[in-house]
């Protein structure tokens, strides 16, 4: 998953930012098989059987070495957090994109796509069509994957092979998007890899395609993001976890998303929308968890990302 940024780098799905997306896949899928999940994703480990074994699987690999829990005893309840909190995330846009198809919504656009299969395992209503924005390869993996499995979308999919760095308007209006008609729009896990000006036109690219009735949800980043010492803690922690796995399990990578982020002061992206006149719903991602029982138990709080979690729904509805 490492490896410098560049403007215009691209990758495989199991390559820098594409590698990623397993990792959520991963833990979608220790989530769907846990005794009580509150997301179902069959999909998940269908993607990571397709590419095998791989730095991805942090969340459905094997059971940790002793060692490593003797040296960090927080490491799996720590790592039963982040499940918790993909799960958590899962959910919110789950209900986000269906909520905004009861009221009559009938087109849904998913920014930065990756193994999202939302178009495949969620009900949509008849005559709804969902816009995936990707890179080329990782909609072709996930295409190709989940065809090959038997599966079939659940409403009108609609690839749109496209960098989010370059003119995606465009190209969603070519691929049939009416930009008169209410639409949903998600960005999930696209923040931190965007930098603060690429995050600024996305935002004003969404707004100059949303009619009046349109829904935005984003992942957005917290104050935490920006913290440096939270931030050299996070660091420290996973520099020992990594020496220490080098030591009893030279084969076994660990993930190291953060080489991958954009450190860079941005603004508030619900004061962003608020200044436009949506109408704004934050919810921070303990109140977030709290919500769906999956509260980040107090020794491990600090280790959960601080993000926000944003609605906002543009007059006209």
């Amino acid at each position: 998953m490492s490896g410098a940024r560049s403007d215009n780098d691209s990758w495989e799905i199991t390559e820098s930012v594409g590698a990623t997306a397993l990792g959520v896949a991963s833990a979608r899928a220790a989530e769907t098989r846990s005794a009580t999940p509150l997301i179902e994703d069959p999909f998940a480990q269908v993607f990571l059987d397709a590419v095998g074994d791989g730095v991805w699987n942090w969340h459905s690999a094997p059971a940790l070495p002793p060692e490593l829990i003797e040296a960090e005893p927080s490491l799996p309840l720590q790592m039963q957090s982040m499940v918790a909190y993909m799960a958590s995330r899962t959910a919110f846009f789950d209900e986000f994109f269906l909520e905004a198809t009861r009221s009559g919504i009938r087109q849904a656009v998913i920014l930065a796509a990756g193994l999202d299969a939302r178009a495949w395992r969620l009900p949509w209503p008849d005559g709804t069509a969902v816009y995936e924005l990707d890179q080329p390869r990782v909609l072709e993996f996930k295409l190709s994957t989940l065809t090959e499995h038997g599966a079939e979308p659940t409403c009108n999919r609609v690839a749109v092979p496209v960098d989010l760095r370059m003119d995606w308007p465009e190209s969603l209006r070519q691929a049939g998007f009416d930009v008169d008609a209410p639409s949903a729009w998600s960005a999930e896990g696209l923040m931190p890899y965007l930098p603060a000006a690429a995050q600024e036109l996305l935002f004003a690219r969404v707004q100059e395609l949303s009619a009046a009735g349109s829904r935005v949800a984003v992942e957005a980043l917290g104050p935490k993001f920006l913290d440096a010492d939270a931030r050299a803690r996070r660091r420290e922690r996973m520099d020992r976890v990594r020496a220490i796995m080098a030591k009893v399990d030279p084969g076994r990578e660990i993930p190291r998303t953060d080489e991958l982020w954009y450190f860079e002061e941005r603004e508030d992206v619900g004061d962003w929308f608020r200044r436009r006149g949506w109408d704004v719903t934050v919810t921070p991602t303990d109140e977030l968890m709290a919500g769906y029982g999956r509260k980040a138990p107090r020794e491990v709080e600090d280790q959960i990302p601080g993000n926000l979690f944003v609605v906002a729904r543009r007059a006209g509805s």
